[in-house]
């Protein structure tokens, strides 16, 4: 069968599982929509938080940071693996035991307050629908190359599919749906990185593949050197910066890595997993499974981004460095280029495709084949101190544009690897894409129909109506991420990153705080939360939209590390405040130092 007919078959029998499942375990309570009746298996949990935190981001677009910073992708590893170790031992298990449905709920109820309940709702919907775009557009890059689609397409394609098994399903459908997507994705992800260590460096688990040494068949000049020092080596005589040392500075590495931890710890779609499984002790064992599973992928990432990136280079440049001609490109080349997501320009006007540092055009280039010309002229981009490329610190201009979103997905193309695995690979990161879309959404609905109508507006509601006002909040979510979708800010592991840091600076100081101190109130709550939101939106809406430059940057801190200060405005702001207030009345107190003690077996009470 060719690739199209292979890729139709695996994503369309994925689709039709994924919706089978929504039909099977259609939610018939607020309870099943919420949190899946509270007895979901605690491995099975353990999958379902795995392909619920395990995006588009890990799937799609880590490696491809990893194949293009090196050592500055480091702080994405070291602060989602962190952060959710941060999550399973500091805040789950307590949040569990407090037994309510969101992290609004809690916020609500802990600091008896409306107005910090309302606020945590806006925190969930500034957070999701910023996570939420870079799922959409992981979704439309799938089905851009696989189901020669454009992006827009393929967003919408995602929305369609996501609406069947998040808006009938709710928590329920979403749950088991989950469960499958783990099983898709991970062996997606770790079959082609067994291909890829394995024709770099014979060697079979992509966990060693850092430390092997490159095969004389790659490249004569290779032969025999880890993977690490040719990597430094290639990419130097390119004119990048060494791939084991970074461009960041250390404020900036630490600040990215502290608020994707804490923001890890933060985010409700993940935080509201706990609540599916019925005890405190289940949540534990959950947590610990999830940590297993998501383990699996994020061990085979640094090879994969790193053998990736070679296969790139060798391919592009060839055997001698010099360059290889237009009309021996092979296909997979010539496939990314219809996408918009990959584009050659003939700089020198030789015919060959000559890859080396420095931008190809201004932006991404989307052009047909009749459409280079002059228009592509002026997009080049030329030594910003002299106006012309500078020959002495590369040996050519750079002439291939390339989208670091698609690295996982080319990559079993780059490597010729048999085109059923190239179909799983397509199958694999839709269902990583749309199984954190699915939970965001359903935290947005959940968070408008529970926590703003039911518990603020609303008192009186029924459960039918309720259920109704779920489903109606899931419809407009779904088309509000659609949006973000086909105008994202970034590409997909920024924009999460964003997200994260939005998490880190609302929820983390408060989540926290809420279970560890007695004399933490409503008023520094709400100040705490208010004050870290808005400082952390404002840096990034300045930097990310109305052209902030780096040199303005707070102490050396790049939007996506802001989180962090927003994080300890937060902490300082809520601190002081609560200190210059009344403590929480003595019935919160005793909950705070309830919660702080969990029974390991026994059944979270609702209080």
């Amino acid at each position: 069968m060719s690739l199209d007919v292979l890729t139709y078959l695996f994503v369309g029998a994925s689709f039709a599982l994924y919706i089978g499942i929504a039909i099977w375990a259609r939610a018939g309570s607020t309870k099943e929509f919420y949190v899946a009746g509270g007895g979901v298996n605690p491995v099975a949990n353990g999958m379902a938080t795995a392909a619920d935190w395990m995006s588009a981001a890990s799937f799609i677009s880590l490696a491809g940071i990893v194949s293009f910073a090196g050592y500055d992708a480091s702080g994405f590893l070291m602060g989602w693996t962190g952060g959710y170790v941060m999550l399973a031992m500091l805040l789950a298990p307590y949040l569990r035991k407090f037994g309510k449905f969101t992290v609004p709920d809690f916020i609500g109820d802990r600091y008896y307050s409306s107005t910090a309940r309302t606020i945590a709702v806006i925190c969930v919907i500034f957070i999701s629908f910023t996570y939420i775009a870079g799922q959409m557009r992981g979704t439309g890059i799938v089905f851009s190359r696989f189901l020669h689609v454009d992006i827009d397409t393929g967003v919408l394609i995602g929305m369609v599919i996501v609406f069947f098994y998040a808006v009938m399903g709710g928590m329920k459908g979403i749950t088991y749906t989950q469960v499958a997507q783990y099983c898709v994705l991970i062996f997606a992800y770790t079959v082609p990185a067994v291909f890829l260590v394995m024709n770099i460096t014979g060697h079979i688990l992509p966990q060693t593949g850092l430390g092997a040494t490159v095969l004389d068949s790659v490249n004569p000049a290779w032969a025999d050197k880890p993977v690490l020092v040719v990597l430094d080596e290639v990419v130097r005589d390119l004119g990048f910066h060494e791939y084991t040392t970074g461009t960041k500075t250390t404020i900036d590495m630490f600040f990215i890595t502290a608020a994707l931890m804490a923001g890890t710890a933060g985010l409700p779609h993940v935080i509201v997993r706990f609540f599916t499984v019925p005890t405190v002790k289940d949540a534990r064992s959950s947590a610990g499974w999830a940590l297993l599973f998501i383990a699996i992928l994020y061990t085979a990432v640094p090879a994969v981004g790193a053998v990736g990136r070679l296969n790139l280079i060798n391919t592009i440049n060839g055997v001698d460095g010099q360059g290889t001609p237009y009309a021996q490109m092979p296909k997979w080349f010539k496939n990314w280029e219809t996408s918009g997501l990959l584009a050659w320009y003939d700089h020198n006007g030789d015919g060959k495709v000559q890859y080396a540092a420095g931008s190809a055009f201004k932006g991404k280039p989307a052009f047909d084949g009749e459409n280079r010309g002059e228009e592509l002229k002026q997009r080049l981009v030329t030594n910003p101190s002299s106006g012309e490329f500078d020959a002495s610190k590369q040996p050519f201009a750079n002439e291939v544009f390339v989208d670091r979103d698609i690295m996982v997905l080319a990559n079993p193309e780059i490597a010729a690897l048999p085109d059923w695995v190239i179909a799983l690979v397509a199958a694999g990161a839709v269902a990583a894409a749309l199984s954190t879309a699915a939970g965001l959404l359903l935290v947005i609905s959940t968070a408008i129909s529970h926590d703003l109508l039911k518990k603020t507006l609303k008192p009186d509601i029924g459960e039918k109506q309720e259920l109704l006002a779920a489903r109606l909040a899931s419809v407009a979510a779904i088309c509000v991420a659609g949006y973000f979708g086909l105008n994202p800010p970034g590409y997909v592991a920024a924009i999460v990153a964003l997200a994260f840091g939005l998490a880190a600076a609302s929820f983390f100081p408060a989540i926290l705080m809420g279970i560890f101190s007695k004399r933490m109130n409503k008023e520094g709550a709400i100040a705490g939360m208010v004050v870290g939101l808005t400082t952390t939106m404002a840096y990034i809406v300045y930097f990310k939209f109305m052209g902030g430059t780096k040199d303005q940057w707070f102490l050396g801190i790049s939007a996506e590390g802001f989180g962090t200060v927003g994080m300890l405005l937060n902490f300082a702001v809520a601190f002081v405040v609560s200190n210059m207030t009344p403590p929480p009345p003595a019935e919160i107190q005793a909950i705070v130092e309830d919660i702080r003690i969990p029974r390991g077996a026994g059944v979270a009470q609702d209080h």
